[in-house]
């Protein structure tokens, strides 16, 4: 018997579960189909980021810290804390807690928002038909006036170095570690990477970062990036540029060993780790997704295309979050889902796709959103450019954690801000109001001009805004022009 709903949405991770709960609230008759199971085999929602991705790293990242701080900066403040030792399974049994309680939480918005949950692997199989298939083989049909596709994607494997998740993993298997490896490998220098292989490193790891292409976070402001690269080797992340893997060779004996070779400058390499971190991106999960009857487009990467709207070529169905153009980014995959549902409840919301922040959570924290200074110089775009060093920020000496620099650029001939990019201590949570007042269009001007409580690290925002029009108060003038 075919179940019948306004909507069904496929997977359950940021943007599946915000779109099924939004379509929910505006009336729509909506399931969300979910093939994750736990290791006792029952559904969890979440998807990657919740289950084995954001929240879960992001645990780590926080214990791993609070070690580093116990065991080489506490001091500083008087604090004497004797010898410091880190339980690795306790700090793993913590971050299961932490993603049991965020998923369980979902399912628990399900059923106030009387979502259907469905248990089970979907395929599309109509313009409005969809076929779940159980963990015991068994079929059911979902009849739906729309289709919301969210699968999300899956980590990218590269011939060299087969996975294992034993010796050689990706970052579901980095996760999971029971003991800190003495020697840790990790294969690109992105922002899982780098995530990763700070939590090791913090934890006594000696870790090898090799990435293949020259410039170090391309996708990040060259100034950011430069003092990020310098931050994170002098924390012990030996990160190896133009370094590209060929092959590997997995050591024999009880506990083994794997022997990575690659190229550089100098021509053939071999290192030799304890553990391989295989950190080289995602791809989107479109396989066995959509019958070719369908006619559902994909481009020459897997990704579902899409307009502006997440509306695919079938009016019926639509995609968003990773199986879509754009970085894959939960935050922006949790907006398409809202988007999408109130377009289909005739609203006119609209993701404003110019400012979506982007994070790199190591410490200190990376994060940017707008133009950089690079791409603004290749379109001749005359800049004012303010830079403040948190060196210089009350808060930040108080605290002791004084590195990085906010750097604010703003357009030369009508001081609206075109991007925000900031190394530092909570820079994400900085970088949030510059992503408010970029969407309301605000000058540095407007910036300047506005009142920041004292001692904050906000004010190093402040100060960076009054330095782009040479106003700096805190700091000698650091007014420049791009």
């Amino acid at each position: 018997m075919t179940k019948e709903y306004d909507v069904v949405v496929i997977g359950s991770g940021p943007a599946g579960y915000v779109a099924a709960i939004r379509c929910a609230q505006l009336g729509f008759n909506t399931a969300c189909v979910e093939k994750w199971l736990n290791k006792d085999n029952k559904t969890v929602y979440g998807g990657t980021c919740l289950n084995i991705g954001c929240i879960p790293s992001k645990a780590l990242l926080d214990s791993s810290h609070k070690f580093i701080e116990a065991q080489k900066h506490f001091s500083a403040h008087g604090i004497s804390v004797g010898k410091v030792a880190m339980d690795v399974p306790a700090m793993i049994s913590r971050k299961d807690t932490v993603v049991d309680q965020l998923t369980s939480g979902i399912k628990g918005l399900f059923t106030a928002n009387k979502v259907a949950g469905i248990a089970g692997t979907a395929k599309v199989v109509g313009n409005n038909k969809v076929v779940v298939t159980d963990s015991d083989g068994s079929k059911e049909e979902l009849a739906a006036k729309h289709i919301i596709i969210a699968a999300g994607s899956v980590p990218i494997d590269i011939p060299p170095t087969p996975i294992d998740q034993d010796t050689i993993v990706d970052s579901t298997g980095a996760l999971e570690f029971q003991e800190v490896p003495k020697r840790l490998g990790v294969i690109g220098a992105g922002v899982i990477g780098l995530e990763l292989g700070s939590v090791w490193a913090r934890l006594g790891s000696k870790v090898t970062v090799l990435e293949a292409l020259d410039d170090f976070l391309p996708v990040v402001d060259r100034q950011i990036a430069k003092e990020a690269i310098k931050i994170l080797s002098k924390q012990g992340l030996n990160i190896k540029m133009g370094s590209r893997v060929t092959g590997s060779k997995l050591g024999k004996g009880t506990k083994k060993t794997i022997t990575v070779e690659y190229t550089d400058r100098d021509g053939e390499q071999k290192e030799t780790f304890d553990k391989l971190i295989v950190a080289v991106g995602r791809r989107p999960f479109t396989e066995s997704l959509l019958d070719e009857s369908v006619g559902v487009e994909l481009d020459e990467g897997g990704f579902i295309k899409v307009d502006d709207q997440c509306a695919t070529n079938i009016p019926s169905i639509f995609a968003i979050g990773d199986v879509v153009r754009g970085p894959m980014l939960a935050h922006k995959a949790m907006e398409e889902g809202v988007m999408v549902a109130e377009r289909l409840a005739d609203k006119k919301t609209q993701v404003n796709y110019d400012l979506v922040p982007s994070v790199i959570y190591t410490h200190p924290e990376i994060a940017w959103v707008g133009q950089n200074e690079e791409e603004l110089k290749s379109k001749g775009i005359e800049c004012n450019i303010g830079v403040f060093p948190f060196l210089a920020n009350g808060r930040a000496l108080a605290a002791n954690d004084t590195e990085g620099m906010v750097k604010l650029i703003a357009d030369a001939k009508t001081d609206r801000i075109l991007g925000c990019h900031i190394i530092g201590a909570s820079a994400a949570d900085l970088l949030q109001q510059m992503v408010i007042a970029m969407e309301f269009s605000a000058s540095a001007e407007d910036i300047g001009l506005t009142m920041f409580s004292h001692p904050a690290l906000s004010e190093a925002v402040h100060e960076a805004a009054l330095a782009a029009n040479g106003h700096a108060i805190h700091i000698g003038n650091r007014k420049r022009r791009s």
